[in-house]
């Protein structure tokens, strides 16, 4: 048996939840768990915050359910639509959907802090 850790974090790549699931459970199934364990304290009083403005994720976390649940609690989802779907979508016409539309350059800066990381250890 194996295990796989799931991390959500901010901006500046510090981790926010750490979950540990089953190693040959895919990433996506993992991703709501994540979102209810979110509580981010606020520097004065108030409830800790449980809504990010933005969610950047790569093309494994691109389903229908997630976006729908980033949509519902009101967070902008920078996620590209993996080709499969793309394929997917357009073979199915104009029953097929609009096409994912997210800023390109701000998905850019999903890894600038693990890209500065890796340049200062070399």
């Amino acid at each position: 048996m194996s295990t796989k850790i799931h991390h959500l974090v901010d901006g500046n790549g510090l981790p926010l939840v750490v979950l540990i699931g089953p190693g040959q459970a895919g990433d996506s199934p993992m991703f709501e768990a994540l979102m209810d364990h979110l509580r981010v304290a606020r520097r004065g009083p108030g409830r800790p915050r449980s809504r990010p403005d933005r969610m950047r994720a790569d093309k494994a976390y691109s389903s229908r359910a997630i976006r729908q649940h980033l949509r519902r609690r009101g967070i902008v989802a920078v996620i590209p639509e993996p080709d499969d779907q793309k394929g997917h979508r357009k073979r199915r016409g104009t029953r097929g959907g609009r096409p994912v539309s997210y800023d390109t350059d701000d998905y850019k800066n999903r890894n600038v802090i693990e890209r500065g990381f890796n340049q200062a250890k070399q």
